[in-house]
């Protein structure tokens, strides 16, 4: 996998990084980089490390959550998609970004891009990635995973 600090920098790119919780844009309660805090709950161990989050968080504690949910998605994605782990990190890190921003059941959902990317065809798999709800919801951010899932390189 690309490394986390990497990870991390372009997640904050596309999501943003809020201390205060927020409602997104499908109404969720959210707090730090992207995360909703309905679908995806603080879990005690997070809470005894963060705090009262409910009166924000600092910085050091939404990388701490950004961080724990990078681990989480990448441990989905290797367990639904037994060709992650063959996968160069530039693409990994596309489809953990595009399961960040609507989980890994969603990133799923895009059965004809999943397995072009199965059988490398790249180009292919970027064109359904535009081809999406997905795409005309985050617009320049699925442009720069589509590009990255073509070309194997990450460029804003």
């Amino acid at each position: 996998m690309i490394d986390m600090y990497t990870v991390c920098q372009r997640l904050i790119l596309h999501e943003g990084l809020r201390l205060q919780p927020y409602f997104c844009s499908k109404n969720k309660l959210t707090i730090g980089v992207g995360r909703c805090v309905q679908t995806n709950p603080i879990t005690a161990e997070e809470e005894k490390v963060i705090g009262d989050w409910q009166h924000g968080i600092t910085k050091c504690s939404a990388m701490y959550l950004l961080r724990n949910d990078i681990k989480r998605i990448y441990k989905e994605l290797k367990k639904e998609l037994k060709f992650f782990p063959d996968l160069d990190s530039e693409r990994q890190y596309a489809l953990i970004d595009m399961a960040f921003n609507m989980g890994t059941f969603g990133l799923l959902q895009f059965k004809k891009m999943l397995k072009a990317i199965e059988c490398g065809n790249y180009q292919l798999a970027a064109k359904e990635c535009l081809n999406s709800k997905y795409a005309k919801e985050v617009g320049q951010r699925a442009l720069r995973i589509a590009d990255t899932l073509a070309t194997g390189e990450f460029k804003i």
